[in-house]
């Protein structure tokens, strides 16, 4: 699966666009990949110095929740239908912490009350079908948040949410995660979110990162086709009455991915070595990559 690291940090969000392998990527972080059907054939993931695949199931769960937690892309299939919100929270202080049910209830509504869910101590009871979805997303980051972990993963946390209620969750994110001095990886297909919310993106094609740089240099002047096309996309009020930009062709099956760069066959700009060469991740500058063989016709075009 190639080598990917993880490290605590500290006072950056990190974005991930186009990340449909990095979504199974963290997946298998999380050490809850079913197997089968997934199965990991080599690499390391390495978090705080340890290498969580060679830890045993017993540390993995030590792990999970304590260290590092996961916020999921769908609120209503992820949170348990036959418990209460305040069973589901409370399980991770009882779990982790050895707390008896009673106090870890009295925690549960302490989180509830800190991620802004009005009437906590009157809703702890309640199940997750009675909650709305911008709540429930509330109540999917009050898990993520309850045992203080260094590490957040949040997969789409805004999808299904109307424009405003996704703006007070993105809001709330980026609040606690400064609060609590924790990382936080946010894996998004939303350029709007990005902007808002990230301090650095990694662009990713085909499960490959093709490019990665602070927020406002990959805005003001992105060093990958793929990326340009991806911001020309984005509707704009200056330009009003006019056809959306749209990237031709298809992703590539990731069975069967094209020689050369992956996106050759989808770039404007690909020429012969595109079609034969994979290019590396070039050092742009101290704080930019790029994986394109003409980065510098891109950043410049």
């Amino acid at each position: 699966m190639g080598r990917y690291v993880v490290r605590r940090l500290l006072q950056m969000i990190p974005v991930f666009i186009g990340a449909t392998l990095l979504i199974f990527l963290m997946v298998n972080v999380m050490g809850i990949l079913d197997t089968p059907p997934g199965r990991i054939t080599g690499g390391q993931v390495l978090f705080q110095g340890r290498d969580l695949l060679k830890l045993k199931e017993e540390e993995r769960r030590k792990v999970r929740g304590a260290e590092m937690a996961m916020i999921f892309q769908d609120a209503l299939s992820s949170l348990n239908p036959v418990l209460s919100v305040g069973d589901q929270l409370g399980e991770m202080f009882v779990v982790h912490r050895g707390m008896s049910r009673k106090d870890a209830r009295t925690r549960a509504i302490e989180l509830m009350d800190r991620v802004r869910i009005p009437a906590a101590k009157a809703r702890v009871k309640d199940y997750p079908h009675q909650f709305s979805g911008g709540m429930r997303q509330r109540i999917m980051i009050a898990m993520a948040l309850a045992l203080e972990p260094a590490l957040i993963i949040a997969d789409e946390p805004t999808t299904a949410l109307d424009v405003t209620v996704q703006a007070q969750v993105m809001d709330l994110l980026a609040e606690l995660q400064r609060e609590y001095n924790m990382g936080l990886i946010l894996i998004t297909h939303d350029l709007g979110v990005v902007a808002d919310v990230a301090d650095k993106i990694a662009v990713m094609y085909a499960g490959r990162i093709v490019e990665s740089a602070p927020v406002h240099d990959i805005y003001k002047a992105p060093a990958h086709p793929y990326t340009r096309g991806l911001l020309d996309s984005i509707p704009r009020l200056d330009q009003k009455g006019q056809e959306l930009y749209a990237i031709k062709g298809l992703p590539p099956n990731l069975m069967h991915i094209p020689p050369g760069c992956a996106f050759n066959p989808r770039c404007p700009m690909a020429q012969d070595v595109c079609r034969t060469d994979e290019p590396p991740l070039y050092e742009v500058d101290q704080v930019r990559g790029s994986a394109c063989h003409f980065w510098r016709e891109c950043l410049n075009g």
